[in-house]
């Protein structure tokens, strides 16, 4: 018959008892502070201590003194002894290179924070995600699907799986080991290798696709096995194809002509027309106090996930604040010399005119263009906004770095600004401009 098991946290190597020995000892010479204390204020005579105790005490010394001594010796000891137990116990679940405070601010405030539900594709998405996780980590990025080119296309293709790029990126923006985890998903394989041009971080999703036999089920064991700071969600588990119509009346079909139209687009398609959406998607869009609509690629990103009608209902039955966020810059061969307010139209013409409360513009054109820039600008032409049914809100969320790209602590912090207005009331006023010095 086996005898009583310690407790583990007696077992060798746990680093718990020297700290836990530490404390006890510092709280019985800390109450023996006291009692020195005490016997003093009672006049009591020292022959009552015992003779070692008081000897080793300072019994040379003034009573008033001696308690103080004896007291802070405690109070020393049972802090050195605490703070190592905490570090022992907390030491497991704290990133190499991170700290206490960090995994309390994640697990603590942050997890308080906002249910913000992001929908869109590309790297607009991921770079709002990138702002937003440091004001929330219940955020979750339903991420669109239609993606048919580069390393994903060829993985959809041979695998027959849901491409999984848009997903990585999100992955990787929301990863609390980011940069790291950035470097690490968006690696690519050089060319020769035998995996010429893959991603890192597609090459793991197929892979968990593979072990868990379920797309959704990999991506949601993704977010889990790389620390994810909220949740990514793939739109459907089905993946989609993209058609446009032109207003030349031709057709251009997959997600990659689409970005190459180079000119006007009428109207975007999904098929199956008919596809179900992540139920697990359409609870947190049901869910959420903000959902936000964009930046991205405004027909071959932000729109496919809009075109599922599952979505579009959850979006009509939900009662959290709905926000697009219009593109800082025209997109080469998608929506070359587009206005925000043609952006808006183009998004209404396929989703309808009552499922966005608010757009967010940039107001700020300073920022540097890059080296070969082909784009411009998205003109805000604030007179055709105003006949549309939304509050616009002017804010400068570009990065001054790249005139092409929102800026993600801009962004997120004009998103929070937002989402304080709302709770507060509504927003009336049909034009929200932030003062410059709430800009930055």
């Amino acid at each position: 018959m086996k005898g009583p098991r310690l407790p583990r946290w007696m077992y060798p190597g746990m680093h718990l008892k020297r700290w836990l020995l530490l404390l006890f000892a510092g709280i019985a010479i800390l109450g023996l502070g006291a009692a020195i204390f005490i016997r003093d204020l009672y006049r009591q005579n020292a022959a009552d201590e015992i003779a070692v105790v008081y000897w080793l005490t300072g019994a040379w010394l003034e009573p008033e003194i001696r308690a103080a001594l004896v007291a802070l010796l405690g109070l020393t000891l049972t802090g050195i002894g605490m703070w190592g137990l905490m570090r022992s116990v907390t030491s497991p679940f704290v990133a190499r290179g991170g700290s206490v405070m960090e995994v309390l601010y994640t697990k603590r405030y942050l997890a308080r924070g906002p249910r913000i539900v992001a929908l869109g594709g590309g790297t607009g998405l991921s770079t709002l995600l990138r702002g937003l996780k440091g004001y929330s980590a219940n955020i979750t990025a339903v991420v669109a699907v239609a993606d048919d080119g580069g390393s994903s296309g060829r993985l959809r293709q041979q695998l027959g799986i849901v491409p999984p790029g848009d997903i990585r990126n999100c992955i990787a923006a929301l990863a609390d080991a980011e940069p790291l985890m950035t470097q690490l998903m968006q690696y690519r394989f050089p060319s020769g290798s035998g995996l010429d041009d893959h991603a890192f971080g597609n090459l793991f999703i197929a892979a968990m696709t593979a072990v868990t036999g379920d797309f959704e089920e990999a991506v949601r064991e993704s977010n889990r096995v790389l620390a994810v700071r909220g949740q990514v969600l793939p739109a459907t588990s089905v993946p989609l194809n993209l058609s446009a119509k032109l207003e030349s009346g031709r057709s251009l079909y997959g997600q990659v002509a689409i970005t190459r139209a180079e000119e006007p687009i009428q109207r975007v398609f999904i098929e199956p027309d008919d596809v179900r959406a992540n139920p697990e998607a359409l609870e947190r869009i049901l869910e959420a106090e903000m959902i936000v609509i964009g930046p991205g690629s405004l027909f071959s990103s932000v729109l496919p996930n809009l075109l599922i009608s599952d979505v579009r209902d959850a979006l009509s039955a939900a009662p959290g604040l709905k926000v697009y966020v219009c593109n800082v810059a025209t997109q080469p061969g998608e929506t070359p010399e587009m206005t925000a307010s043609q952006h808006l139209r183009a998004l209404f013409a396929h989703i309808g005119e009552d499922l966005i409360d608010c757009v967010i513009v940039n107001r700020s054109h300073s920022a540097r263009h890059p080296e070969g820039w082909r784009a411009r600008p998205v003109e805000v032409d604030v007179r055709r906004l105003e006949e549309l049914p939304v509050v616009i809100v002017e804010e400068d969320v570009v990065d001054p770095t790249n005139a092409h790209r929102h800026d993600p602590a801009k962004l997120a912090a004009a998103l929070m600004r937002l989402h304080q207005e709302d709770r507060i009331e509504r927003p009336r006023q049909r034009r929200i401009r932030r003062p410059a010095a709430n800009a930055s």
